[in-house]
């Protein structure tokens, strides 16, 4: 999440105030040692009435609020980048591959955009591009986590489990045993359950983002085969975001599936504890 804006903190750390605390202090400090230590005090409160004043008014406006919200939009923007990037490098090769083929053919799609309308620049509609691709690495991201927490798990074994289960809770000696079997069945059941929750979701990302490789596909024959401008704004860019956000709602959804399968899965490794034996 980005940080919350300080616009006092802002303010202070302005080079313009930065220099005039320098040179106020200066000043103080040459009067003083030209030995004018009045006038070394009267400078040094002259600059802390100025600045007091200043910090009082600047962060209030409407103005420059605006102009550090920018400042704060673009930094937030190059970290989110930064981070992107960093984030790419963790990928095996297959995934960086994919990754850098759909950002090769974005950058295409610019160039042809310009070349063949003689424009400086892309519409706004071609460059939801952009978003698009963010998106498709963040999905990548997540997509190759699920499906290696799929792998580490053995649905069959589960299933196994299930069955050893489901008799020892009817071959119990007693019920305070029983009731432990249960509790056991009631685990297992619950990590099937969560699997083929975090199952399906793969699955809908996986369509997810096989339908941007192709819609980036798309827009790139559109382009370079696009009678006018105009042709291009049949492309449902709308569509395919909306998409994605849904997805993106999906996910953030189940993501509490994953810490439940973990959860689920450390249980289930502990062995059942019989009932202890009742004194006569």
């Amino acid at each position: 999440m980005p940080e919350k804006v300080s616009y006092l903190k802002e303010a202070l750390k302005e080079p313009t105030n930065i220099w005039g605390i320098v040179l106020c202090l200066a000043g103080s400090v040459y009067t003083a040692t030209m030995g004018h230590s009045e006038l070394s005090l009267i400078v040094l409160g002259s600059g802390g009435l100025a600045e007091t004043i200043y910090l009082a008014t600047l962060p209030a406006t409407s103005a420059y609020r605006r102009v550090v919200d920018r400042r704060a939009r673009r930094r937030e923007l190059a970290n989110r980048a930064r981070r992107r990037e960093e984030l790419i490098k963790t990928f095996d090769p297959r995934e960086r591959e994919a990754v850098e083929y759909l950002r090769w053919q974005k950058n295409q799609i610019y160039q042809n955009y310009k070349k063949f309308t003689g424009v400086e620049s892309v519409p706004d509609s071609i460059q939801h591009l952009e978003t698009i691709w963010d998106s498709f690495v963040d999905l990548l991201d997540t997509y190759r986590r699920r499906k290696n927490h799929l792998r580490s798990i053995n649905r069959q074994m589960i299933q196994n489990q299930i069955q050893q289960a489901e008799r020892a809770v009817q071959t119990a000696p007693d019920e305070s045993t029983a009731r432990l079997y249960e509790k056991n069945l009631e685990i297992l059941q619950r990590r099937v359950k969560t699997y083929d929750d975090i199952e399906r979701s793969v699955k809908r990302v996986e369509a997810q983002l096989q339908s941007i490789e192709s819609f980036f596909g798309l827009v790139n024959d559109q382009v370079v085969t696009m009678p006018t401008p105009e042709s291009i704004s049949s492309l449902d860019f709308e569509s395919l975001l909306s998409s994605i956000e849904l997805t993106k709602e999906i996910l953030e959804e189940t993501a509490p599936v994953l810490s439940q399968l973990d959860t689920a899965s450390r249980a289930a490794s502990q062995p059942v504890r019989p009932a202890l034996p009742q004194s006569q």
